[in-house]
């Protein structure tokens, strides 16, 4: 989300007024955002290239923080116009284009602090706990908030064997699809990616890394559709500003929604707040609409492969901070077992199957037993919760790995 409200300001602003509140910094903000859009579109860019972009980001963090975490020094925001807003589009109004922008805009301003309860937060956003098990360490017996271990419960990190049968069945029906949705030798298989602003950097890496390794199969099409500010909520709209995106992006890349078999989805709402039962409440049920989006627009679509967040505890903002980035998680688990007991919002006519992809959270330096992942903080952005190049690759290798070796994966991945 920190990318995309670079690029708000971008809109907002000229080139020259940004480096003129800059001088000491100065970048050419143009040049940015065309080296953002140009790996938007699946391409690698060279070292100097990320050091430039790494350059843009350090200079926008700078003018937020002289100007008081918003582009103008202070809000600039009718936060009861908004709170309306937001109320018509919960309801499913759509929006004009004018409205939509002025909303979106006071979105990402209170996912930064502002209106809220003072110090980048919101009033009622919970502390970490000293200590955050990974869910995969966890054991049965281990306990976090009524939560046992295991990425499936109890302990375990493996699908029990009703779901593999389950998902055997929705794997078996993936294969090369021509633009109609009908099989052809010559079609395409595809994997989209739906989540917000870390998910996009997460992903554009996984695919400019997966796009040249040797294993991946040709008929397999991969397309990043996840955006920088766009959250399981904003997702959930049925006329929501991502959806537009994302068939375009489709578009760009030669596929059609009938040849969408698979996609990456990643759990996240902006600002989250309240008890865990109150923060997990409000992510599933979005979720759930979201999955019920995906299935009607990709009718073909067999499998989601759902994912919590990456390590928050080096935030630095109230954007998606620990414990809520660590809690995510359990939300994974909930929805994966609640359509395993026959939940019918989560119904195969309604949703993909839903199975775990890698389970991403870390306990930073301390990192996790079961692969010895860690995350340092120069992995992170300077907020603290956006990924720096270091951070997007671990993700996009363990990507990689999972769909080219994992058994629930590598039958529609490799060749």
């Amino acid at each position: 989300m920190k990318t995309t409200l670079l690029l708000a300001l971008v809109s907002l602003f000229s080139a020259a007024t940004l480096r003129s509140q800059s001088a000491d910094a100065p970048v050419d903000f143009a040049k940015a955002r065309q080296l953002f859009e140009k790996r938007q579109g699946g391409a690698t860019l060279t070292a100097d290239e990320n050091a430039f972009l790494e350059k843009a980001r350090a200079a926008h963090d700078a003018q937020m923080q002289k100007t008081g975490g918003s582009p103008q020094g202070q809000d600039g925001i009718d936060w009861k116009k908004a709170q309306d807003l937001y109320n018509r589009e919960k309801n499913g109004e759509k929006l004009s284009e004018t409205d939509q922008k002025y909303l979106d805009h006071a979105k990402e301003v209170r996912s930064r602090g502002g209106n809220r309860g003072g110090g980048g937060r919101p009033a009622n956003q919970r502390k970490a706990p000293d200590t955050l098990k990974p869910l995969t360490d966890m054991t049965a017996d281990e306990v976090y908030e009524g939560e046992d271990g295991g990425l499936y419960g109890k302990g375990s990190n493996e699908p029990p064997e009703a779901l593999k049968k389950s998902a055997a069945t929705a794997l078996a029906e993936i294969q090369p699809l021509d633009t109609e949705g009908k099989p052809s030798d010559g079609g395409k298989i595809a994997l989209v990616s739906i989540s917000m602003s870390n998910a996009t950097q997460e992903f554009s890496f996984f695919k400019g890394i997966a796009d040249k390794d040797s294993r991946k199969s040709a008929k397999l099409t991969i397309v990043d559709c996840a955006q920088g500010g766009q959250t399981m909520a904003a997702w959930a709209q049925p006329e929501g500003r991502p959806w537009p995106e994302a068939m375009n992006r489709l578009k760009a890349a030669e596929v059609s929604p009938q040849q969408v078999q698979v996609a990456w989805v990643k759990l996240a709402n902006a600002g989250p707040s309240g008890s865990k039962t109150e923060h997990l409440a409000t992510l599933e049920a979005d979720t759930i609409k979201v999955l019920h989006l995906l299935k009607e627009r990709f009718p073909n679509l067999r499998v989601a492969y759902l994912a919590s967040r990456i390590y928050g505890g080096y935030a630095s903002t109230g954007l998606n901070p620990e414990p809520y980035a660590y809690e995510g998680a359990f939300a994974v688990r909930h929805l994966i077992q609640q359509q395993m007991n026959g939940d019918e919002s989560l119904a195969l006519s309604k949703s993909p199957l839903l199975l775990w992809g890698p389970y991403l959270w870390a306990d930073g330096e301390k990192g996790r037993k079961f692969d010895d992942l860690k995350y340092t903080k120069d992995d992170f952005g300077g907020d603290g919760t956006h990924p720096s190049n270091s951070g997007r690759e671990k993700v996009a290798k363990q990507l990689l790995e999972f769909f080219a070796t994992n058994s629930l994966a590598k039958g529609w991945f490799a060749k």
